[in-house]
């Protein structure tokens, strides 16, 4: 994984014992026939969604929640909300710690995430955001135009469009600030009546842990985080902070926007530091 950001240093690895092989193994199983079996009956419904509703997905969404919901409890990580998810169209933004982060995110609100392109030719992340209607956008531009009438037409069908404004994951203790350049897309009059809901995401590591243990950044490999993520005992806990939304047209300048959005995420993980 390539970022432009590093912890200080990364936790230590040690070996897994054989508790927890059979920990893990106890848990990935029943999470590999979640994930892969609900996401064939996903594309399956999806060819009768497409012919019917095009871009709208009234039925395979409630799929992708069924799936996240239930993976914390395979995984034995306690999984709690505050606040609401806004019901309207719009745009989430939310702090980016994890894989975890698209379970958590999920599991209690239909989002459509946004991610640079090269997330879709990622082995098997790239399938699986491709499936679940991921918008891939590139980091140019000349692109921006596209971008926008995009954005416009997922809008248009009621998607809530997800971005992790820092540009990358951390070790879920802090916050980055927040890319200004990101929010210049919506301070536009086409967008001007448009919400966005800052999310924070919170994660406790279990007793005795590293409390860093969840965060997944810098050049960590997927395959030992996943791993140790499973054997992990005891589990910890992930907290989805939902503050109130914004309305796009309540400000004139995007790095203000930016800011006001990035002190409301950073305010939910007070509490946890």
């Amino acid at each position: 994984m390539t970022a432009s950001w590093q912890s200080k240093d990364v936790p230590p690895g040690g070996p897994i014992t054989p508790l927890g092989w059979l920990r893990l193994i106890l848990r990935a199983l029943p999470l590999g026939i979640l994930v892969f079996g609900c996401l064939l009956i996903l594309l399956l419904v999806r060819l009768i969604e497409i012919p019917r509703y095009g871009r709208r997905r009234p039925w395979t969404p409630h799929i992708t929640q069924f799936v996240c919901r239930n993976a914390f409890v395979l995984m034995g990580i306690a999984y709690t909300t505050q606040g609401q998810p806004m019901a309207q169209a719009g745009a989430v933004v939310a702090n980016h710690s994890s894989w975890l982060d698209i379970f958590a995110l999920n599991a209690a609100q239909r989002i459509t995430f946004v991610a640079k392109a090269e997330v879709a030719g990622w082995f098997g992340i790239g399938w699986l955001a491709r499936a679940t209607g991921t918008v891939f956008v590139k980091r140019d531009r000349k692109e921006a135009r596209n971008q926008i009438a995009t954005f416009r037409e997922r809008l248009a069908v009621g998607e809530q469009l997800l971005f992790f404004p820092e540009g990358t994951s951390t070790d879920g203790l802090q916050v980055l600030p927040f890319k200004p350049t990101l929010f210049a897309s919506f301070l536009t009059p086409e967008f001007a009546h448009m919400a966005i809901q800052p999310v924070t995401l919170r994660y406790q590591a279990g007793e005795g842990q590293d409390p860093r243990a969840y965060g997944w950044w810098g050049d960590m490999d997927f395959a030992p985080h996943l791993l140790a993520t499973l054997a992990a005992s005891p589990q910890g806990r992930v907290t989805v902070v939902y503050h109130p939304p914004v309305q796009v047209d309540d400000f004139t300048d995007r790095k203000v926007l930016a800011k006001h959005l990035e002190d409301q995420v950073r305010a939910g993980l007070i509490p946890l530091l």
